[in-house]
């Protein structure tokens, strides 16, 4: 473990790791009290569309990534203050579109895509100082916007209607979160790849819930829990030779087992 911290790329992948995990258990605990948590599921598979758009033009794909998923996440909102689409339809359309422009822009890009794997299934090790520095400044505005905005935010995610009622400024505050959801998704996909994203923005808010049922303590909690499998996932793969953001996941859905296991025996004797 010492002889593994004296690599630079290691290190990175620390400090990535408590970063974006934090970061994910902020949005992912906005999205999943609004029980939009599919959201996620939609603006990641909707980034595939700029990653391809972005091999096929020669651009840099991230950069067309966070566009289309920043695109795609104001739209879903539009569509459903607009024409009252239903936003879980509004999810499958751009899910659905977002894919089927990614593929279709990876078939027409001449050559093998080498960097596409990493995109789709993550690897942390690749994480570079400057990805850090564009992580720390994100968790630095998504924090200091919840601090700000804190009550607002809780109250939009738990009901908007009586929200805008008691004066909050649903629509501000709506539009400002689900532009940090977009591109903490965009940021995230380095970590565990536009798969096996939709775990880090979910698991550990439903660990969490096994226990505590206010927002402050689930936010938290999920905070600390997201910390923990991470780190324990990416130790574990120093053990076993397997992909980290495969372990992560893994560990987070073992850690949510038992949970709901010791909820479920806590429950029963009480």
């Amino acid at each position: 473990m010492l002889d593994l911290l004296e690599l630079e790329f290691f290190r990175n992948a620390l400090i990535g790791i408590v970063i974006i995990a934090v970061a994910s258990a902020l949005i992912g605990t906005y999205i999943f009290a609004r029980r939009l948590v599919a959201i996620a599921g939609g603006i990641t598979h909707a980034c595939f569309g700029g990653l391809g758009l972005g091999y096929f033009l020669g651009w840099n794909p991230i950069v067309l990534a966070g566009a289309m998923a920043v695109g795609s996440s104001l739209s879903v909102e539009w569509m459903a203050r607009r024409y009252r689409v239903r936003e879980d339809s509004a999810i499958a359309v751009i899910w659905a579109l977002g894919m089927a422009v990614g593929v279709m822009f990876v078939f027409l890009t001449p050559g093998y895509v080498p960097e596409l794997n990493a995109f789709l299934f993550g690897n942390i090790l690749t994480i570079s100082r400057s990805d850090l520095w564009g992580f720390a400044i994100y968790l630095a505005a998504l924090g200091g916007f919840y601090v700000w905005q804190y009550k607002s935010i809780i109250a939009t995610a738990f009901d908007r209607d009586f929200a805008f009622v008691a004066g909050v400024r649903v629509r501000m505050i709506t539009t400002v979160m689900t532009v940090f959801v977009a591109v903490g998704i965009v940021l995230t996909i380095k970590l565990v790849g536009v798969m096996l994203l939709m775990s880090m923005l979910s698991l550990p808010q439903m660990i969490a819930e096994t226990r505590y049922h206010t927002c402050g303590k689930l936010m938290t909690a999920s905070a600390v829990i997201s910390v923990a499998c991470c780190l324990g996932g990416l130790m574990l793969t120093t053990v076993i030779d397997v992909p980290c953001s495969a372990m992560i996941v893994i560990v987070m859905v073992a850690a949510w087992v038992v949970a709901r296991l010791v909820s479920f025996i806590v429950n029963r004797h009480n």
